[in-house]
């Protein structure tokens, strides 16, 4: 399971229900895929976090969490799926 997010800055808005959801299911593959557009800028960020930092992603954001991957374009899919599938 992936949640989909999408920000302009470094908070990310995980509802309680998300966060408990992704929280709960801590030990299997949920994931959080973040796309950040900065302002300023053509090129997004994507972040990805596992579920089990989503307490965290919700209370300390994008600038305080550490993601588990971190790419700018081009973006490399199959790394990410390749994280996202080995858990």
């Amino acid at each position: 399971m992936v949640e989909l997010k999408f920000t302009k800055s470094n908070v990310v808005e995980l509802r309680p229900h998300q966060v408990s959801f992704l929280s709960k299911h801590k030990h299997a593959s949920v994931w959080v895929l973040i796309k950040k557009q900065a302002k300023n800028t053509d090129n997004p960020e994507i972040y990805l976090y596992h579920g089990r930092q989503a307490v965290d992603l919700r209370m300390e954001g994008l600038a305080q969490t550490e993601p588990v991957c971190k790419m700018e374009q081009p973006v490399d899919w199959e790394k990410i799926w390749g994280l996202i599938t080995s858990t």
